[in-house]
């Protein structure tokens, strides 16, 4: 039963954060208004701030936080897991740099997260 004390105090973060990114991923192929034949991620480069729309945090509490950043052709989701004491620390950052490091492989994952997160995901139109 405290397995599903812990889902279930759970669900109503995850439950938030699955609906914002329902909303946020209507995406659609955005070719640059900057450079010619270009199609590069809006919220990535800025480069045109009518086409950026308003971050989103979804926080569970100071530290437990997921930050959805939705553009016209791009999402970036990052997310800051929970770290109690220095071993957490450590595993969480020896884990999200294992990660990074394959981040090809993941496809949507960034090399390098936003400042203050501990893991940067990318979604363009294309995924």
């Amino acid at each position: 039963t405290t397995n599903l004390q812990m889902t279930s105090a759970l669900k109503p973060y995850l439950d938030c954060i699955k609906a914002t990114l329902t909303a946020s991923a209507c995406l659609q192929n955005f070719p640059s208004q900057v450079v010619e034949r270009h199609n590069k991620p809006e919220i990535e480069g800025k480069l045109s701030k009518e086409l950026i729309l308003n971050p989103v945090t979804v926080s569970r509490n100071e530290k437990e936080l997921c930050l959805i950043e939705p553009s016209i052709n791009s999402v970036r989701v990052s997310i800051k897991i929970k770290q109690s004491d220095e071993l957490e620390t450590i595993l969480c950052h020896k884990f999200t740099q294992f990660l990074m490091q394959r981040a090809e492989q993941f496809i949507i994952m960034r090399r390098k997260a936003v400042e203050g997160y501990d893991i940067s995901f990318l979604i363009t139109h294309a995924h």
